[in-house]
């Protein structure tokens, strides 16, 4: 049952940052955290792919904070983030053997924290009165929340 609730959870972190979910679990099965040895996934743990998803993130940590960045909400973006959110959830739902039931709770997560996340930093924009500090810590919840998610399932 937690595998669900984290395959969720990593969802909503896909929600916030498209790509930190599957740069975290990356960093998760080559750590060993996330076990994915013997599995489609394995992949997953090579330094190669860990730095792709790695160097990915960040540009995207970058990314979002240009003027310019589309809305979360528009549909190659939201869609971005429902598929990441999948893939991650999935990749946490193989440690069971119930990647479906992973990938489905990280597509729920994934729009629970897309739809959610832009209201809780529209909400910190205005209340800053600039995006900027809402972004940073948007930023630093997914980053955080990643982290916490991989290291809760070993």
């Amino acid at each position: 049952m937690s595998l669900y609730l984290f395959a969720l959870l990593i969802g909503v972190v896909a929600g916030l940052r498209a790509l930190t979910a599957p740069a975290a679990v990356a960093w998760g099965a080559h750590l060993g955290l996330i076990p994915l040895q013997g599995t489609s996934l394995a992949w997953l743990g090579n330094p190669i792919a860990v730095g792709v998803f790695t160097l990915l993130a960040a540009v995207e940590l970058v990314g979002d904070q240009l003027p310019k960045t589309p809305s979360r909400k528009v549909p190659v973006q939201f869609g971005t983030r429902i598929l990441t959110g999948a893939f991650s959830g999935a990749a946490i739902g193989l440690l069971g053997g119930a990647w479906i039931g992973g990938a489905i709770a990280g597509a729920i997560g994934a729009v629970i924290g897309t739809l959610g996340g832009a209201d809780v930093r529209a909400r910190l924009a205005k209340a800053f009165g600039k995006d900027l500090p809402a972004a940073l810590i948007e930023d630093v919840v997914a980053i955080g929340g990643a982290v916490l998610i991989v290291i809760a399932t070993k």
